[in-house]
């Protein structure tokens, strides 16, 4: 059964007192759910893939890499499979260097995945961003989108920093003091009002 991370009227009520801008986005989009892709080899795995590519070329890129692997996304079976195969089906050297480096943390013990939902998240994005293809936004995006947590705002979101600075009407780009401060009110449901910030910009 498929699990999701999904706001309250208690969470919406708790965001709206704490910002009336908020306010206003919440009235207009009402409850939301995200779904959560629990298992984090392939989450992590897929982040990789779909860096710096559209929607439609990544989704390609992904079904071949499924049947490629005979639909087990197994990190043995990537370190067992030649670069030729994963470039034939159009990922570059650079991203299959990333993924074994991914399945290498994975096979010799490096990285626990079964043990990450235990860790802080601090420690999660110091331990993820040690993999080669791992940044910063890459491990806050999978503590949202994985591990459910409910106090996540990547300030180095490009559609967050857009939102910010449309709804909170800044004539340039808001600064990482900015960003910071005005976030600090939805402490600590930082996550609920990042989805929130991403709708408003399909509407806006």
């Amino acid at each position: 059964m498929r699990e999701y991370l999904k706001t309250t009227i208690e969470i919406n009520d708790y965001l709206k007192k704490s910002d009336p801008v908020l306010a206003k986005i919440i009235d207009d989009n009402n409850l939301i759910e995200r779904p959560l892709t629990l298992n984090y080899f392939e989450s992590l795995l897929s982040s990789i893939v779909g860096q710096q590519l559209s929607n439609k070329v990544v989704d390609i890129i992904w079904r071949r890499l499924v049947a490629v692997l005979n639909n087990k996304l197994d990190p043995h079976l990537i370190l067992a499979t030649k670069d030729e195969v994963f470039r034939e089906i159009g990922l570059s050297m650079r991203k299959i260097e990333y993924i074994k480096s991914l399945s290498e943390y994975v096979v010799d013990g490096t990285i626990n995945l079964d043990d990450l939902d235990k860790l802080d998240n601090e420690s999660i994005i110091e331990l993820l961003t040690k993999i080669k293809g791992i940044g910063p936004w890459t491990a806050e995006m999978f503590l949202i989108f994985s591990l459910g947590r409910e106090d996540i705002f990547s300030t180095r979101d490009g559609g967050l920093q857009r939102a910010v600075k449309n709804l909170y009407q800044f004539e340039n780009n808001p600064s990482l003091e900015d960003l910071l401060q005005i976030s600090k009110a939805w402490s600590p449901y930082r996550t609920y009002a990042s989805f929130y910030l991403w709708d408003s910009l399909k509407s806006g």
